[in-house]
């Protein structure tokens, strides 16, 4: 009992001390980079407000939800606060600016969150569909991926078609170089990662899971995640030169050893540090490397800051 209680007298030591660390580094070097201060008018279109004839995919700094379906999973106030990572439904999340979702099935076609399902993925497309026919120019990464310990739905790839297929734009390395006007009327790119099926072609409406990479470390700890975040995205190419994307996530984990095991509470030691990651990111000078940039709980000033960087790309500031 006694190396127990001691374990983890030192464990929160240690997240004061990283937490510390975060707070100490915003005071420092503030949280100032090109198009800080830039605010779309318009959350819901904001694609659009930066003229999609001179905004190219690869200008782009994707704001995106980490286990974007889980704002309903499990039973409030019992098992939800272990697994909820969103508190805004597709549709909302997508209204305020979203523009990666990330979304986890099962074999029964149920969004899920480890061992928790909730609604099936036809809430997830019907809030997809909704958006999509009260916008004009918005682009959306749809990635879908079965969920670690589960097997592929049958015939996903088929239903997914057959529901989004006029909306979805193919596999094809092109696309990168292009502005989002030359790949409209499409709008969504669908990244497919089943667990044993074949992955989609080349050409496919469906992008392999190689088009969406990252490099995610599992630890609770605020500014271990941070500096790994800066250290694998320093290792990628710049966002022009390469032909996939690459995501951050700006999150933490609850860990077993940990006595805090609701999500809420162990993120937020992270999810307020988005602007001081995109200041370091210029302080390091691997700004231009940063593309897919998704956080727990999303809301507008994080959308903002990804949207406002977007923006002095597309302006010649960044």
């Amino acid at each position: 009992m006694g190396a127990q209680w001691s374990k983890q007298v030192e464990r929160r030591k240690l997240i004061s001390d990283e937490k510390k660390t975060l707070q100490d580094l915003s005071e420092s070097s503030g949280c100032n980079f090109p198009g800080c201060d830039h605010r779309p008018a318009d959350r819901k279109n904001w694609i659009s407000g930066l003229n999609p004839e001179k905004l190219h995919l690869n200008q782009i700094v994707w704001p995106g939800t980490h286990d974007s379906g889980t704002h309903k999973i499990g039973i409030k106030m019992v098992s939800r606060p272990f697994a909820q990572c969103q508190s805004l439904s597709i549709y909302q999340q997508l209204a305020l600016g979203t523009r990666l979702l990330d979304i986890r099935v099962n074999e029964n076609r149920k969004v899920c969150h480890g061992i928790l399902a909730t609604y099936n993925i036809d809430v997830v497309i019907n809030d997809v569909k909704k958006f999509i026919s009260e916008t004009e120019s918005e682009l959306i990464i749809l990635e879908i991926r079965t969920e670690f310990g589960h097997n592929d739905p049958p015939e996903f790839e088929k239903y997914l078609e057959e529901q989004l297929g006029e909306f979805l734009i193919h596999q094809d390395d092109h696309v990168f170089q292009k502005t989002v006007a030359e790949i409209l009327p499409k709008r969504i790119i669908c990244v497919w990662k089943p667990q044993k099926s074949d992955p989609p072609k080349v050409g496919s409406p469906f992008w392999s899971s190689g088009y969406l990479k990252d490099n995610w470390i599992d630890t609770d700890l605020p500014a271990t995640k941070f500096e790994s975040n800066l250290k694998f995205l320093g290792q990628q190419q710049p966002v022009t030169s390469r032909k996939y994307f690459y995501r951050v996530e700006n999150t933490v984990t609850p860990q077993a050893d940990n006595p805090v095991l609701c999500v809420k509470p162990v993120t937020n030691r992270i999810r307020g540090y988005a602007r001081l990651f995109i200041t370091q990111c210029f302080s390091r000078n691997i700004a231009d490397k940063l593309q897919v940039f998704s956080t727990d709980f999303i809301d507008g000033d994080f959308v903002d800051a990804c949207v406002g960087l977007t923006w002095a790309r597309v302006e010649g500031k960044a």
